[in-house]
């Protein structure tokens, strides 16, 4: 007798009824839609939402809703996609402190909202989204890298007794030896910058003797080899910090990858916001500590336009002058992450600082206990500009107070900073975790990819898995009569599982990831085939209908899992190695070997036990042309 424990039929029948749940609003489909927001991340006002009606109304364009909602944001769905460009054109005119971009808004009804299900989520050349292209300021990376070497050659130098003067100009390191005497003893101290363990990396150093504004002197520059080695650390460096903003940014299946020698491509997919995208890729943000210096007046300051000696004027957000200590107590440097939170129901970001920063800030805490201290933010963004004809760029520095509060107890390494808006606090947060870029970068390129252009490929990719899955169903059926019927409620289940799968995890479902499904339906039901051949060689050897059947799954099951293993590995791998469409062709495939190895196999057989496996005296089997007459 074929038969499994009755525990066995109810759990795969729970696996396949919560598929079938878990799967559906993935088929409800979408509406296009507009999304609206403020430019700060604040609730957008009603006025804003009075504004939009009247606004659509007056020009005669239909629109299904107008909702608001969790994080503020106004989105309005649309019956068709011309009607959502007509609303997109005529808003972004309308509201120009806004925020409008095109979406797809799910159908998903309440109920399974209300569970917590969500559709698949789709990719940039599916659902739309934002495409940039930053290029990375080489010329920086290598000033960076020189000024590295000016302090410390600085100070040898003094220590040498030798006057001089460095400086960093252009791709080469200047020195200047005020007395011609001392040529020979400094540029051995020049040659012998690094120690033992960096000794390779001084022999690359390019030392020249040269005039220096009429002093005798060296030009220090840098060898093919390592400056293309600096090049190419600043291009990766810059690329894992981007990266580590995208993933905190919570996009699925994001693109951020090296093109060239000085560009990064970045596609954000189902990005709603582009201006915040590109202020959090691209800014640069740190923090630093400081104390008030109560003793100067910040009045007279901010007036004469200068701070007193070893101190710095810097203003709030509110245009209220301060002066500070020119010393940090801490910089952001020395933070080792950042939270976006709450305290007493503001907003806030709790910080942790390192072992060094930890003791700097209980030390100063304890020396000025009800004394004000100041939380100033340092934000640089560059820009490419135009000057006499040649393309350039230039970094604006925006030195900000966001905090300033009375130092009331004593405290280290954990401490909460306040006084930012909710919007403020998680970028602010976010920029501190990833890291800040190792050199700046400045966007070359922009692209906002509506939906309604993925909108065509959605359809193509559906009619490719319809007609699919059609041509199995009627390759089975013919082949295998009753055992192809089993085969392809086995292949729905499957493709139903697989959808399943893909809205639990958010994994992105993109072009690529369409052909991996397509794919996946033909392997699933090879599964079948096997077996089923299997079952023809035991029956046409004399064996009766029951244990042929046995043997058909049994013995067929070391070369499915062989062939589908193999498979797997080469999935895996392309996850592990590939980017963007290989990635997501990656995941369809490897979930769709998952699920077909439970569907071709478990499924299957608990529908033909349920059809001859409680039949003791089966004499046939519906099998296809050959059929089975055996004894049972």
């Amino acid at each position: 007798m074929n038969r499994y424990p009755m525990w066995v039929n109810v759990l795969v029948l729970v696996v396949v009824l919560g598929g079938v749940v878990v799967s559906l609003p993935s088929f409800f489909g979408d509406d296009p839609g507009l999304h609206v927001s403020t430019a700060d991340g604040s609730p957008v006002p009603d006025a804003a939402l009075t504004e939009i009606r009247s606004t659509l109304n007056e020009a005669g364009i239909p629109f299904s809703s107008v909702d608001v909602e969790e994080d503020g944001a106004a989105l309005i769905r649309f019956d068709g996609v011309a009607a959502q460009l007509r609303a997109n054109d005529l808003l972004r005119e309308a509201l120009p402190e806004n925020v409008v971009a095109l979406t797809l808004a799910p159908r998903t009804p309440g109920w399974l909202q209300a569970l917590g299900l969500r559709p698949m989520a789709l990719g940039l050349d599916l659902r739309g989204g934002v495409h940039f292209l930053y290029q990375v300021d080489l010329d920086s990376a290598i000033e960076q890298f020189l000024a590295s070497y000016e302090a410390d050659l600085r100070t040898q130098l003094r220590e040498a007794n030798i006057r001089n003067q460095v400086r960093v100009v252009g791709d080469q390191l200047v020195v200047q030896i005020f007395d011609s005497s001392n040529m020979d003893r400094a540029e051995e101290i020049i040659r012998s910058l690094d120690d033992d363990a960096t000794a390779q990396l001084t022999e690359r150093l390019i030392v020249n003797r040269a005039q220096i504004d009429g002093r005798s002197g060296f030009r220090v520059g840098l060898s093919e080899t390592l400056l293309r080695e600096r090049q190419d650390f600043a291009v990766q460096q810059n690329t894992v910090t981007l990266r580590n903003r995208v993933n905190e940014l919570g996009v699925s299946e994001p693109v951020v990858q090296r093109q060239g020698l000085d560009r990064i491509l970045v596609q954000l997919p189902g990005i709603q916001d582009p201006a915040q995208a590109e202020r959090v890729l691209g800014a640069t943000a740190t923090l630093e500590f400081r104390l008030v210096n109560t003793e100067a007046n910040a009045a007279d300051a901010a007036q004469r336009g200068r701070a007193p000696l070893g101190s710095e004027l810097h203003y709030d957000r509110s245009g209220q002058p301060y002066v500070l200590r020119r010393e940090a107590i801490v910089t952001g440097d020395q933070l080792t992450d950042a939270t976006s939170t709450y305290s007493q129901g503001q907003p806030a970001v709790s910080v942790r600082l390192d072992a060094q920063g930890g003791r700097r800030m209980l030390e100063t805490t304890q020396a000025n206990l009800n004394r004000p201290m100041a939380v100033l933010m340092i934000e640089e963004t560059p820009e490419l500009v135009e000057r006499n004809g040649e393309q350039i760029v230039e970094t604006t520095t925006e030195e900000t107070i966001i905090n300033v509060a009375t130092i009331r107890g004593v405290f280290s390494n954990n401490f909460q900073i306040t006084g930012l808006t909710p919007f403020e606090a998680q970028d602010l947060a976010l920029l501190l975790r990833s890291g800040a870029l190792a050199t700046p970068i400045f966007k070359i390129e922009e692209r906002t990819i509506g939906p309604s252009l993925g909108q065509d490929n959605i359809e193509k990719g559906r009619r490719a898995v319809v007609v699919g899955f059609l041509l199995v169903v009627a390759f089975m059926l013919l082949n295998y009569r009753v055992f192809g019927v089993v085969a392809n409620i086995a292949l729905f289940a499957n493709l139903v599982l697989l959808v399943a799968l893909m809205s639990l995890l958010q994994a992105a479902l993109t072009l690529p990831g369409i052909a991996g499904i397509v794919l996946t339906l033909g392997m699933a039901v090879d599964a079948n085939v096997l077996i089923y051949e299997r079952i023809r060689e035991e029956l046409k050897n004399g064996n009766s209908p029951q244990a042929s059947i046995r043997a058909g799954y049994d013995k067929a099951f070391s070369s499915i899992a062989d062939g589908q293993i193999t498979t797997l590995i080469a999935g895996l791998v392309l996850f592990a190695f590939g980017t963007g469409p290989i990635k997501g062709f990656a995941v369809t495939l490897s979930l769709g070997i998952l699920t077909s190895m439970f569907t071709a196999i478990v499924v299957s057989r608990v529908l033909v036990n349920y059809i001859y496996g409680r039949r003791p005296h089966v004499r046939q089997l519906s099998i296809g042309s050959r059929i089975s007459n055996a004894p049972a």
